[in-house]
């Protein structure tokens, strides 16, 4: 819902139609697979507690991430219009989802103009990050690459609330780091090295703190439209 508001003012209808996504809760294991690529596309869900990842597999058996879910996020949406899926889903770490159907998320669209809007700046937004770790994986250094990532996620979780004073859990491991930036787990870790050297990054288990976190995003060359950038007035006109 949280995002959603962030791409317009919500009517009392909006929101009851944004609460009724979120009825049916379940919790979901560490490593559990939500669904498989090719599977029938049955169900998108909210991610109410924990991190997942998209997937797929390549023909060499190594596998590559295509996004980080945090909570608040919807999953699935990528999938819409689609027979099957175009990737797997799995948690990371344990957490609660909230399923819903693909004629649930018809009928929002149909009964709400602005939650229509909102829904395709979702979709466009997380494209648009699929995209800018595509440029940095293709030219950038192995530094900038998980710089970049790292900062990413740091403004995701503040607009959440899961920063403190520059700190944040990160439950990726350094093989899923790899996967999601097309390096080895020994080059993730000899990165990570690289960055508390130059004061950067410093991690000790699953947090990470930014001692300097303009640095870091001067170092990285980080642009926030992709992500800050609020939907245009006129996407949200009922005229």
């Amino acid at each position: 819902m949280q995002q959603l508001k962030r791409h317009g003012a919500l009517s009392e209808v909006d929101e009851t139609l944004l609460i009724e996504l979120e009825h049916n809760s379940r919790r979901v294991t560490a490593g559990e697979i939500l669904w498989q690529e090719g599977s029938d596309v049955e169900l998108f869900c909210v991610l109410k507690a924990g991190w997942a990842y998209s997937f797929r597999y390549l023909d060499n058996g190594s596998m590559q991430i295509l996004k980080v879910y945090l909570p608040g996020d919807i999953i699935g949406m990528r999938d819409f219009g689609f027979s099957k899926r175009l990737a797997g889903v799995a948690m990371i770490n344990a957490g609660v989802i909230c399923p819903f159907s693909p004629q649930h998320l018809c009928q929002l669209i149909r009964t709400s103009p602005t939650l229509a809007a909102g829904m395709v700046a979702i979709a466009v937004r997380q494209q648009a990050m699929l995209t800018e770790r595509l440029v940095y994986i293709g030219r950038h250094t192995a530094q900038q690459r998980l710089g970049h990532f790292l900062y990413e996620i740091y403004l995701r979780l503040r607009r959440i609330g899961a920063v403190e004073e520059g700190r944040f859990q990160l439950p990726l491991s350094q093989e899923q780091l790899g996967d999601v930036l097309g390096l080895s787990a020994v080059h993730v870790s000899r990165t990570f090295s690289m960055l508390r050297e130059e004061g950067l990054v410093l991690k000790e288990r699953q947090e990470v703190f930014f001692p300097d976190p303009g640095a870091l995003a001067k170092m990285v060359e980080f642009n926030t439209t992709y992500l800050d950038e609020a939907l245009p007035p006129a996407f949200l006109s009922s005229d």
